[in-house]
Formats: structure tokens, C-alpha cells, sequence
């Protein structure tokens, strides 16, 4: 008889309780002086969902804004969490989720470097407090750094901007009346921050006016509440944390998973399997086991197999001494292994081939903001192309874009927020690791992420690099063995510390843009002789990362000159036949071009309006290259499956010479 997923009948079961463990948090950003509260968070591991147990609020909107003056220490001062923000100075209005720089019309807001202060107010349901509800608060991105008080007390603090944090606030709500809730960010990057950066002081007639933020990475440091803000509600005895890894032998796949759970008192666990009809497929009575699933559907990438991204249901439910349902959470899981060999990465143990973009979250208006109407459509567009795949370049992005690309089969390479890391020293090793600690912890059951990558473009020719990435290798694999680790490297292979670390190899580089700028001559043999000789070095596959030419769409130049639309195409067509020389040697294993679509950077003489380099504008409408690498990637992929290559879009010609009949 066949068991609906929520349906379960209660036996005799062996409780099975582990304790999450609780990393160390981040240091503060010491741009703030003033001491204030900070809990140690260690990132929040689950998504909030509903379910029969839990309660789901979403608190996006228009939120209530102001500047901080250029002195960090005036707001606290002048007790600006104490009260609502409007009875203490003028407010602007800002939506939640977004970057607040491009929402207003003056430069000041936009290339603001410090503080900013959001509020707003929220209820609490009462049935929450009747029950016996735990009440927690949570932030899906806040970059860089922030405070957040509610009720004028200091709750939380957390630092890394493109990772989630949550706390419990059910001490300090009121279930009577409204809740004030207070955020304070921070976006000033410094030596030991991830990603870095430095900052100076701006003077006027020897008056300090503003702080001046400067550097290295190519892309502009938007900040604000990124992401959606949550007020959920669990349980006294609540599940905290589920950890699921897979195999397949054969038809066969397994799940091996560990459900962990804070409690008030005991509880037993029951484990549900369920396919995509909704029926059960498995189960366990264990919070920690293997369940078996005879005839699987695995989790494949798109165009690789006819049901791209199938996903299974886990759902895990705490059941009381009486029988009762105490807490339940579910997930979606895709069946699927990910190994590696010296020159081939495998899944499902057959050999894949990526093809992909590197990518920013970055669009008009919102900057950074999560906004699900733009990656719908950046799905569409990744579909369209023939994509299987993207590099979260060069930050973690939005946990709704994972749940997407596991849904349509695409994989990822998560990228945590090290970009050009530089200075070595033993603060941001630890801020560099937490990053990880918080990436995998989000990010660990999410089939679509193949790859962790630690690193982008670091200077990995310092002899630090060495020892310094050893280190970071070596905690990303105590969190998680089952994915291979990498770094988009820029440096030399003859002088690079890091590679030996990693286990695969991915490079970037600008052949006919950053070097021989204009000339397509050499582009090929430059690309193939460095791909191999990296391979030649370390021994493990190579994946080309990043290479491209800022396009000016609209402008036409023939013969190709460098920012047409001709020469972005040209110069795309010599790094495919690179591709494909490789792609025959064996040890090549994926070319992503930089990047899917424009974005935004810092304003310098070699940036029109930012970088210009995407296959699609701004607002993600194609250039030609868009076309021309959607032929390409098409062609792959039919290759790959023994189909013949796709026919050409748009109908030319029969091919057949004009007939002519003599009257």
C-alpha cells in the first residue's frame, strides 16, 4: 500500500539526538567603537518554511530610512534604536529587499560609505505566544555588517553580507501591541573583511566630510537589506539542522541523512521520502540513518537527460511521548553523486561538461536587491542559451536562486565572498572560514551546487597563499567531502601557490582584451598552450572561468574593433576552438564566458556606466553574442547526447538554384 508524505503511522522508535555544533562568529567590523551586544551566530542553516508547526511572516515593504553623519557613534549616541526613527529626523522611504544606492536621485546616497539606519513596525501573532511558540527573526543578506535591535534591545549582530542570520526574539516581543524593529548597516570593507578593501578620509579645508571606500574587485559595493527579513515561529522543541548526502549504485539510490534538533524535552524522529506525485518512497524512524530507493530518479542537469532536476521531498517530523507532532520541516533533495578523477569531474558517475557564465546579482534600480521577476528571468535566459551551468561570482547569491536552478537542473558553483584576497594574515583566515562555515551550512543539501569555490582571482602568487589556502581547503573539506573545491585563479601558472590545494583548476583570463588588446591572431594557441600547461602542473581538470570583451551593444564595426558587438563575437569564436582542441585532449572539463549579463562597477575611465562584458544588457536583452554562444552551447549539448546539431533559428534558404522554363 502506497503512504501519502504527511500520513504516518507511529511505532516504537530509537531516539537518535546530536547536538548541532555552533561555530565561533565573525569579529566585529571596527569601523564601530562604541561596545555594544553581540550573540555568537553562526548563520542560519534552514530556509523558514510554513508547515503544520510553524508559522511564516514576511516583513519585505517600504521600510522607514535615514544616513548616518559622516561620525559612526552619532546615532547611537542620540539613542536612534530607542525609538522609531521619524521622531528623531527626517526618514526617506526604502524598499526592502534592495540597495538603497540607486533608489534615491543624488550621488551622496549612492557613493555613501558608513552607516545607514532602516526601521519599521511588526506584529506578532498572538496564538503564537498562547502556544508556547519560540519567535525568531531572520535576514536573508544584509551587506556588510549590521546591528539589529528590537524593542530598543540589542538582539544580534552579524558580518558577511551575502549570508543569512537569525536569532530568537521571544524574550523581547510584545504580543500586544507592535514591535519596533532597528537595523543599522554597515558596508565599509577594511583589511580583514570578506570581501577586502580600505577606506580614507575625505577633507575639506582640514575638515574630515566623508569617508572615501576603494577596491580592487570589479564590481560595485552595493549595500543595504538585500534580501527578504522573516519573523517565523517554531516550536519549544524544534528541528534545527538537516544534513543530507546521497549515492547511487546502480538503479539504486541512497540517502544518508542526520536531523538534529534543539529540545525542551524528548522527542522521536520520522522520516519521510516522497517523489515528485507525492507518494512515499521511503522512511526511517531514526534522526539519523540511510534510507534505500529502489528504481531512483536522479537529479540530472538540463539538456543532459529528459527530466532534468528531479527532487524528492525529506521531510522530517519530531514526534512526542503521546504521539503527538511536535515539529515538522521539509526539503527537496535530488539523488545525485559528484566525483572526480585527475581529469574529469563526473556526475551520476558519467562525465560532464559545464557550460555556463560567471553572473552577478545586480540589475536597474534594485543593485544587489533579491527580486524574483529579474531570475525568472535569467532562468529563461540560461535555458535559452543551451547553459548548464553558473559560478555565484563572486558572493553567495539569493537561497531562492539554489532552489530554482536544483528545480531546473543547473548546476552551480558557489562561490563564497573572497575576491582578490590579499594581505594574508590570521584575522581574515578566520573571517574567511566563517564565510564557509555559513556558505556550506546554507548551502550543503542544494543538488545543483557541484563545486565549492573559495576564492576569486586572489594573489596566489604570494608565497602566503601557500599555507593560507592550505588552510581554507582543509576546513571546507572537515564540512563536506562530497563536492570538489576551487579557486577562479588570475595569477600565473608558473607562479601560483594555491592550485595545489584544490581539486579542480579554474582560470581566468583575457586574451585579446586585458593583453593584445584588439588582436585575435594568437587567441587559440594562448588559451589551449595555458590550460594545458596547468594541467601539465598540478595534474587535475581545468575549467576556464572567465574570458570576454566589453561590447557597447548597438555599436557595429567592420572589420571587428575592440567594443563592437563584431569583436566581441570574433574573439568568442577563437576561444571556442580553443575549447574544442581541449575538449579532445581530455583533462577539459568547462568554458564559462564572462559574464551573462552588464552590471554595475566604481566609476573609472575604463567603464561605460560599468563593466560592459555580458552577452545580454543590462535590462537582459541579447547582444549578438547571445546568439552566437546559444549555438554553441546548443551544439555541445547535442553532441553530448548523440543528437545531430540543432537547426539554425531562423529559415535562409532551400539551397536549391531558381528554376527556369522556356515558353
Amino acid at each position: 500500500m502506497l503512504r501519502r508524505c504527511g500520513l504516518f503511522v507511529l511505532c516504537t522508535v530509537v531516539v537518535s539526538y546530536v547536538e548541532a555544533t555552533v561555530p565561533v562568529t565573525a569579529t566585529a567590523n571596527e569601523i564601530n567603537q562604541l561596545p555594544r551586544k553581540k550573540t555568537v551566530n553562526p548563520g542560519a542553516a534552514l530556509y523558514p518554511r510554513a508547515t503544520e508547526t510553524r508559522d511564516l511572516r514576511n516583513l519585505d515593504g517600504v521600510w522607514n530610512f535615514r544616513k548616518s553623519p559622516t561620525d559612526p557613534e552619532f546615532g547611537y549616541k542620540n539613542g536612534w534604536f530607542e525609538q522609531d526613527l521619524e521622531r528623531t529626523g527626517p526618514v526617506i522611504p526604502m524598499p526592502v529587499p534592495s540597495s538603497y544606492n540607486d533608489i534615491g536621485e543624488d550621488a551622496s546616497l549612492r557613493d555613501h560609505v558608513g552607516l545607514v539606519w532602516y526601521d519599521r513596525r511588526f506584529y506578532v501573532p498572538s496564538w503564537w505566544g498562547q502556544n508556547g511558540q519560540r519567535v525568531w527573526l531572520r535576514f536573508s543578506s544584509v551587506h556588510y555588517a549590521s546591528q539589529v535591535w528590537v524593542n530598543g534591545q540589542s538582539v544580534m549582530y552579524h558580518e558577511i553580507g551575502h549570508l543569512p542570520f537569525e536569532v530568537e526574539i521571544s524574550d523581547v516581543v510584545n504580543y500586544n501591541t507592535s514591535n519596533l524593529l532597528t537595523v543599522v548597516v554597515d558596508n565599509t570593507l577594511l583589511s580583514d573583511t570578506v570581501p577586502q578593501g580600505t577606506i580614507r578620509d575625505i577633507m575639506v579645508a582640514n575638515n574630515k566630510v566623508r569617508l572615501e571606500q576603494t577596491y580592487t574587485f570589479d564590481f560595485f559595493n552595493y549595500a543595504g537589506i538585500h534580501r527578504s527579513v522573516f519573523l517565523y515561529s517554531t516550536p519549544q522543541t524544534f528541528i534545527d539542522d538537516v544534513i543530507v548526502n546521497t549515492d547511487i549504485q546502480g538503479l539504486t539510490g541512497f540517502v544518508v541523512y542526520n536531523v538534529t534538533y534543539k529540545s525542551a524535552s524528548n522527542a522521536q524522529c520520522v522520516i519521510q521520502l516522497c517523489d515528485k506525485n507525492g507518494t512515499q518512497v521511503a522512511g526511517s524512524q531514526d534522526c539519523a540513518g540511510l534510507m534505500e530507493v529502489g528504481n531512483a530518479n536522479f537529479w540530472w542537469p538540463y539538456l543532459m537527460h529528459p527530466e532534468p532536476g528531479y527532487l524528492y521531498t525529506f521531510k522530517a517530523s519530531l514526534i512526542g511521548p503521546l504521539g503527538e507532532l511536535v515539529d515538522t520541516y521539509s526539503l527537496k533533495v535530488g539523488i545525485r553523486t559528484v566525483t572526480w578523477s585527475n581529469t574529469t569531474i563526473y556526475l551520476n558517475d558519467k562525465p560532464i561538461y559545464l557550460r555556463g557564465f560567471g553572473m552577478h546579482e545586480d540589475s536597474d534600480l534594485r543593485g544587489k536587491g533579491w527580486d524574483p521577476v529579474l531570475w525568472v528571468k535569467n532562468f529563461n535566459l540560461i535555458k535559452w542559451v543551451g547553459a548548464n551551468a553558473f559560478r555565484t561570482s563572486h558572493y553567495p547569491y539569493a537561497e531562492e536562486i539554489y532552489q530554482m536552478a536544483d528545480e531546473q537542473g543547473i548546476m552551480i558553483i558557489d562561490e563564497c565572498p573572497s575576491g582578490d584576497t590579499d594581505i594574508f594574515t590570521d584575522s581574515l583566515l578566520e573571517k574567511h572560514k566563517q564565510s564557509l562555515t555559513e556558505l556550506i551550512r546554507r548551502d550543503k543539501n542544494h543538488p545543483s551546487v557541484v563545486m565549492w569555490s573559495i576564492s576569486n582571482e586572489p594573489r596566489s602568487a604570494n608565497y602566503k597563499a601557500d599555507a593560507y589556502f592550505g588552510k581554507v581547503v582543509k576546513h571546507v573539506k572537515s564540512m563536506d567531502l562530497s563536492r570538489p573545491v576551487t579557486i577562479a585563479i588570475s595569477q600565473s601558472y608558473l607562479n601560483d601557490k594555491a592550485g595545489q590545494h584544490l581539486d579542480v583548476i579554474c582560470f581566468n583570463r583575457y586574451n585579446g582584451w586585458y593583453s593584445n588588446t584588439g588582436s585575435l591572431l594568437n587567441i587559440a594557441s594562448y588559451v589551449t598552450e595555458e590550460a594545458t600547461s596547468w594541467h601539465r602542473r598540478y595534474n587535475k581538470p581545468v575549467i576556464m572561468t572567465e574570458y570576454g570583451a566589453d561590447t557597447i551593444a548597438g555599436l557595429h564595426l567592420i572589420p571587428e574593433y575592440v567594443w563592437s558587438e563584431e569583436y566581441q563575437v570574433a574573439l568568442m569564436s577563437e576561444h571556442f576552438k580553443a575549447f574544442d582542441r581541449l575538449r579532445r585532449v581530455g583533462f577539459f572539463s568547462g568554458e564559462f564566458i564572462w559574464n551573462f549579463a552588464d552590471f554595475k562597477t566604481t566609476q573609472t575611465i575604463t567603464r561605460v556606466g560599468g563593466n560592459k562584458k555580458g552577452i545580454f544588457t543590462r535590462s537582459r536583452q541579447p547582444k549578438a553574442s547571445a546568439h552566437h554562444l546559444r549555438a554553441r552551447y546548443h551544439s555541445l549539448a547535442a553532441a553530448e547526447s548523440g543528437a545531430p546539431p540543432p537547426d539554425i533559428a531562423y529559415y535562409i534558404s532551400d539551397h536549391k538554384p531558381p528554376a527556369h522554363e522556356e515558353l
